[in-house]
């Protein structure tokens, strides 16, 4: 699993079957301090998440979507499953 944050969401009007009853959301993986590190990534929403919004990422792609259950299979690296509510750092535990 991977910390992120939401960013933004992907409208898109014309997708693949599979699609049209899910939300794709923009998000940035993030350090336990909430430091933005780099890249992005496009995550299918099963968990109502909204911009600005802390998100657990799963990127295992096909065990994320079995797990899940979808109707169909669908073509997916990432899917957001959980929304973070608080992080706690113990100062002086080991990594």
């Amino acid at each position: 699993m991977i910390l992120c944050k939401v960013i933004g969401s992907i409208v898109s009007t014309i997708k693949h079957d599979c699609y049209k009853s899910t939300k794709l959301m923009l998000v940035r993986p993030i350090s336990p301090k909430e430091e933005i590190r780099k890249g992005t990534i496009v995550a299918v929403d099963t968990v109502g998440a909204g911009k600005g919004e802390i998100v657990l990422v799963a990127s295992e792609g096909r065990s994320a979507s079995e797990l899940l259950e979808f109707k169909c299979r669908m073509p997916m690296r990432s899917v957001i499953i959980g929304i973070v509510d608080t992080i706690s750092l113990k100062s002086g535990s080991a990594a």
